[in-house]
């Protein structure tokens, strides 16, 4: 018993009895599907949820089975429903009727996957390329007399950068813009076979116009790589000078007209150079406000960084929507009467099944909660909030880490999904064959993804120097002596990939000093840092050696370069999965969640573990311990929440689609119980032959 010892008249002075606390009750993990459901629909919640409903509606989704030019007509005819919906003004400028939300423009695009992914390629076409240069490269002129016929699809256009013989390499492209002093004009050739434009959206059929990215040429200088506004069509047909070719059907998306395109001598007036970076006088001469060729040529292609958002969010998308599918049909198929003499046995209870599903939903959520930070970033560059020359580098790399990630991470999401449907994945009714084919060019759309993961490991090591943003391999190779180093790689602004790492070699600790948060994020750093430091002591000799064999010194060191800039990208997913677990208020759901990231994280480990081995990070014990932890611990808890976790991605059915994931292979496995029930209890279900004893055979 305790007594306060104040004043005698105080009421604290009356002795007390000490109540003891009651034990604390531990909250039992469950998720809260309507919480969670909030958190990851994220800033733009109610653009997202609006869009589904749109995506929702029988006019808007895909029709099974149709031929080439029916599924590009019925695209097109959606693209008109957009419109009249008032889903496509969002990024657009206040003064021609758009509200500038540049994060719910892309939030609200990204969810037409859920339709058709063929919808949503065709409208980021439309809108994110073409109408977005025509906004981001042009000025007031150009915004005031083409942004609202783009809006309403008056304009049709196409956005030609990519060359048949130039595709990630843009500097490079074939195509001239010669400045004709005498006429005014800007004359447009594709010289050689190799730089017509080609892989267009809206190019073959719809196009009536195109922003054409060209050399701008004049006064006998070549200024970089330029864009254009060019009308491609009238009601009769090309216009003069004008040509090209339908590519055909592909191997997906072919709601799309992807097609090429061709130019000779064409006439562009010079009011049409989209000039916001660099402009051309009446009298020939160029101007520029940025001053480096490259620093101006990645300043142009950074405005246009919207494509690889878009493209990172809707593999999310479409990643959520496999595992829906293939987790819901696993928690209803049976299979085998492992447990029971009468009862198959739910697939999804199988740890197979379990190790091919729910570390794919753990990469999902990773993923999610990635785009998320990512989006908010660029909102923030375009809005003008956060838009210093650090902030859309930051942007920059951020997206070229992203996007190969989460695209490479769709393929195999929704390939394993398919398989773990069986047969009935393979049918089309169930979505996932056509998901998996229209997604595979994702990976290829806006940058090859080993090329974006190159840009990331320059930054890496350049400290995100503009000025070899551009550089050669020989030029980076021997910059990297003098740059890299602890101070360079601590100002990328990802994260930081210097901390001390503690020895984790010992075979005595338990998987707990792994499991735990702060492990995770030392053995995930350090692997980044450390994959670094010894691609730029590799890259050290090359200081004194002569261009050509310091660019094959680089070029040696490639593999390993993206193999950091991969592990960079991991980490910058694991962070973001790791705060969006510590923004959960809800106990139990945060539990759930800290599993998931841990399943994650541990994944990551246990896929990286020659090189953990092999660097003397985690002992072979240790390196088992993980594989256990996982197989042991945290798939049998994370199957009892795996629906729940998948129904926090709130699609309805109008939107999953699949008859497998709606109920159908339930009825069919309770009608067999039912059946083979009903047969036992009237006595005249068959005997088994194996149950048969010998005599009785005999």
């Amino acid at each position: 018993m305790s007594q306060l010892t104040e004043s005698p008249t105080s009421p604290a002075s009356i002795p007390v009895t000490e109540t003891p606390a009651a034990p604390s009750v531990p909250i039992a993990p469950a998720v809260d599907v309507a919480l969670l459901g909030e958190q990851l629909m994220g800033r733009w919640g109610d653009i997202r949820r609006t869009a589904r409903t749109l995506s929702a509606r029988a006019d808007m989704k895909r029709v099974e089975g149709q031929s080439m030019l029916e599924h590009r007509e019925r695209v097109m005819g959606q693209l008109h429903a957009l419109v009249t919906e008032k889903a496509v003004h969002r990024a657009f400028p206040i003064s021609v009727g758009g509200n500038e939300n540049h994060g719910g423009n892309i939030a609200g695009f990204e969810e037409l996957v859920l339709a058709d992914p063929s919808l949503q390629i065709k409208s980021g076409v439309q809108w994110g390329l073409f109408g977005a240069a025509v906004m981001h490269l042009g000025t007031e002129y150009h915004h005031k007399k083409y942004l609202p016929g783009i809006m309403n699809l008056e304009i049709p256009g196409a956005f030609a950068m990519t060359e048949t013989g130039h595709g990630s390499d843009v500097a490079a492209v074939g195509t001239t813009a010669t400045f004709d002093t005498h006429s005014g004009e800007f004359v447009l050739n594709t010289p050689f076979r190799a730089a017509w434009k080609d892989y267009l959206g809206n190019a073959a059929v719809d196009g009536r116009a195109a922003v054409v990215f060209a050399q701008l040429i004049t006064q006998g200088v070549n200024h970089g790589v330029h864009a254009f506004f060019v009308p491609l069509r009238d009601e009769n047909g090309f216009l003069a000078g004008i040509g090209g070719e339908d590519d055909g059907l592909k191997g997906g998306l072919n709601g799309i007209d992807n097609g090429r395109l061709h130019f000779t001598d064409v006439r562009v007036p010079r009011a049409d150079l989209l000039n916001r970076y660099g402009d051309v006088a009446e009298d020939g001469t160029y101007s520029s406000s940025i001053a480096s060729s490259g620093r101006r040529f990645f300043t142009m292609l950074g405005t246009l960084v919207q494509g690889r958002v878009s493209l990172d969010g809707a593999a999310v998308v479409a990643s959520k929507l496999a595992l829906t599918i293939a987790l819901t049909y696993g928690s209803e198929r049976r299979q085998f009467t492992a447990g029971s003499e009468s009862n198959e046995e739910v697939i999804l209870d199988y740890q197979r099944h379990q190790r091919r599903l729910l570390p794919r939903l753990a990469t999902t959520y990773a993923m999610s909660f990635a785009h998320e930070v990512f989006l908010a970033k660029f909102d923030g560059v375009f809005s003008g909030a956060h838009d210093t020359d650090a902030d859309r580098q930051d942007l920059e790399t951020i997206a070229a880490a992203l996007k190969p990630l989460s695209t490479w991470a769709a393929l195999d999401i929704i390939q394993e999904s398919r398989e773990a449907c069986g047969g009935q994945g393979f049918l089309v009714e169930n979505r996932l064959t056509s998901l998996r084919a229209d997604l595979d060019v994702y990976v290829t759309f806006e940058g090859d993804n080993n090329v974006l993961l190159q840009l990331v490991a320059k930054r890496l090591l350049t400290d995100y120097s503009r000025r070899f943003a551009h550089a050669g391999p020989g030029v980076m190779a021997q910059f990297v002596v003098d740059q890299v180093n602890e101070a360079a790689i601590n100002r990328t602004g990802l994260r930081s990939l210097v901390q001390n790492v503690r020895d984790f070699g010992s075979t005595a600790r338990s998987v707990g000093n792994i499991r735990d948060e702060d492990s995770q994020r030392q053995l995930l750093t350090d692997r980044v840092q450390a994959m670094v430091a010894e691609i730029a002591q590799h890259l050290r000799p090359a200081s004194k050696l002569p261009k050509v064999e310091a660019a094959a010194l680089f070029n040696s060191n490639q593999n390993a370069l993206i193999e950091a800039a991969r592990a960079h990208g991991e980490l910058l997913q694991w962070e973001a999965f790791t705060d969006g677990v510590h923004a959960v208020e809800d106990e139990g759901t945060r539990q759930v969640l800290t599993w998931l990231r841990d399943l994650f994280g541990l994944s990551l480990i246990e896929k990286n573990a020659a090189w953990y081995l092999i660097h003397g990070r985690i002992s072979g014990q240790r390196a088992l311990a993980i594989t256990s932890y996982i197989d042991d611990r945290l798939l049998p808890r994370l199957r009892e929440h795996a629906l729940d976790l998948v129904a926090a991605f709130e699609f309805t059915p109008e939107h999953i689609g699949a008859p497998i994931a709606l109920g159908v292979e339930k009825q069919r496995q309770e009608e067999a119980r039912d059946y083979y029930r009903a047969q036992r209890e009237a006595g005249v279900a068959p005997v088994a032959e194996k149950n048969i004893g010998r005599s009785e055979r005999a």
